[in-house]
């Protein structure tokens, strides 16, 4: 078995497994069994539990960024007309689709990994994150902050997260949700379906008036 081979197979079975039972409760030994690999392997290309868990999230982060940058610039050279709030996020849906479905896997695994590094206290994840991919969240905030001067910072920052729990228990949960609405309602919706009904409600959440003004 190659090196390369190896590696995505450890990749494969970590982020399948972190997604189905969380960080804390998955063993590096539970994960070679599923790779087929001896724990000498994670040890030898990882290191630790904590830097297979960040490569996990690199495997998304690091195409996804590159593509919201990608369309952030083609953006900007296209119009010299601000980026507004409802365009950033529908420019921030698109580059999570044609990210992800260039990995394969689609949207919920990778929504269930970030939920969890936030419910799971993964602490050692957020700052790797910020150190490995601080840019392009910057960049992504700026354009938000520009065009809602007048919002607290404090204010926006909750609105981020409220921004992201939404996200990440719809897009986390969007099969049970559709299930739960074909019961209901006699129809489902795509996920792309499902995120064109969510942007707008993203953005007027991040656009509502300061409730302390």
């Amino acid at each position: 078995m190659s090196q390369p081979d190896t590696i995505e197979r450890i990749l494969d079975a970590a982020a399948a497994l972190f997604a189905e039972r969380g960080y804390s409760e998955t063993s590096l030994r539970t994960i070679t069994t599923t790779a087929n690999v001896n724990l000498a392997a994670v040890n030898y290309h990882f290191g630790s539990k904590k830097a297979l868990i960040q490569a996990v999230f690199s495997r998304y982060l690091a195409p996804f960024c590159e593509c919201l940058n990608s369309n952030l610039d083609a953006r900007e050279k296209a119009s010299d007309q601000a980026i507004h709030v409802d365009e950033a996020i529908q420019i921030l849906f698109s580059s999570l689709f044609q990210s992800t479905e260039a990995i394969g896997g689609g949207l919920e695994p990778f929504m269930r990994l970030l939920g969890l590094a936030y419910a799971q206290s993964q602490e050692h994840l957020r700052h790797f994150i910020i150190e490995e991919y601080g840019d392009t969240y910057r960049r992504f905030m700026e354009i938000l902050q520009a065009d809602m001067p007048d919002v607290d910072p404090v204010a926006f920052y909750w609105r981020l997260y409220f921004m992201l729990g939404a996200t990440v228990f719809t897009l986390s949960s969007y099969n049970p949700i559709n299930n739960i609405s074909k019961a209901d309602f006699g129809e489902e919706r795509s996920i792309k379906e499902v995120v064109s009904l969510l942007e707008p409600s993203i953005s007027t959440l991040l656009r509502a008036d300061d409730a302390e003004r």
